[in-house]
């Protein structure tokens, strides 16, 4: 997970200094009214319960004087909210939960007229990761034995997914690509439909992240038969990582805060702050252990504009590798 770490290097010290440095803008400046959490992804999902997690903390702890209210806006795999963030700008109370559709919907949509580049980075809570979910009494125990059936099946293999053109619908691309199949990919609004629908066999395949599937697999309805992660993580000691199986296919999403354009660098200071108190928490850190979650180097404010650019452009290599109308569905 180089890709990830290596862009944090000296995180620790630009934003203390950032801190230090703004310490009488953080003094002056702070939220005068609610603050809109929009959340790019439907309810139930990895980015909502992330989104009303953060919201309830900030809440318990008493981070803000006033309330930050999560608001989904899920339409056009996160077309709707990233439109609605742009034509934000300028506005220090509204903030963007974001997942890798930030990188990929306005890369296959091109008539959005969205430039991420242009937002205001604040915060990276975490790197969230996949894992390959069928239901716990299917007969199919391990990932080539997965591929094998698929690749038979092709389009009577169904699987489910977050929107079109953004992180499920790439990876399930990967997965056509590695296995020479040609899968049926059902779009849902969000991660919890789509972890819903897996339980309740109306899909045979999803990629749910844990924290979407990690209901029903503690209560034995689905379970795991691969994680694409450079190793084993803590919370599934068991279930080996695709390169184990002999298969180089690595992928992860980030969870970050974003501002619209043009947010005045008080405002940027004082979130920053805030998320990075918040990622500090023992609450948070728990979190993300029993989810599987990545959540031991924060990033916040330039550090995170420049990750935000290099997963861009990753994300445009892999959208080039596996071509654009395979992960819109087409």
């Amino acid at each position: 997970m180089a890709d990830f770490r290596s862009l944090s290097a000296g995180v620790a010290f630009s934003v203390a200094a950032a801190c230090v440095a703004t310490t009488p803008a953080l003094a002056d400046w702070q939220p005068r009214k609610p603050v809109e959490f929009i959340i790019m992804a439907g309810t139930g999902g990895g980015a909502d319960q992330i989104a009303r997690l953060m919201q309830g903390l900030i809440e318990k702890k008493d981070l803000s004087a006033m309330p930050f209210i999560p608001i989904n806006k899920p339409g056009g795999s996160g077309a709707e909210a990233l439109r609605y963030i742009k034509d934000k700008a300028g506005d220090d109370h509204t903030l963007l939960v974001t997942l890798n559709s930030f990188y990929t919907t306005p890369l296959v949509q091109e008539g959005l007229g969205v430039d991420i580049s242009e937002f205001t980075p604040i915060a990276r809570m975490a790197i969230d990761t996949f894992l390959l979910w069928v239901p716990a009494d299917s007969e199919i125990s391990d990932f080539e034995t997965w591929g094998s059936q698929v690749a038979k099946m092709n389009k009577d293999w169904t699987v489910g997914g977050t929107g079109t053109g953004q992180e499920d619908s790439i990876l399930f691309a990967m997965l056509e690509a590695e296995f020479n199949a040609d899968v049926t990919y059902i779009p849902f609004p969000g991660g919890g439909d789509v972890a819903k629908s897996l339980v309740g066999k109306h899909i045979m395949t999803t990629v749910n992240n844990p924290a979407e599937q990690m209901e029903f697999f503690r209560a034995g309805q689905s379970k795991p038969l691969v994680q694409f992660t450079d190793e084993r993580m803590e919370a599934f000691p068991d279930v080996p990582t695709a390169k184990e199986a002999g298969h180089d296919l690595v992928y992860y999403m980030q969870r970050s805060v974003n501002g619209p354009p043009g947010m005045s660098p008080e405002a940027q200071a004082w979130y920053t702050a805030l998320f990075e108190e918040l990622f500090n928490s023992q609450e948070w850190q728990d979190f993300c252990k029993s989810d599987g979650l990545t959540c031991d180097e924060f990033a916040g404010g330039a550090d995170l504009g420049e990750f935000h650019k290099q997963q861009l452009e990753r994300h445009k290599a892999l959208i080039a590798k596996v071509g654009a109308g395979a992960i819109a569905g087409e």
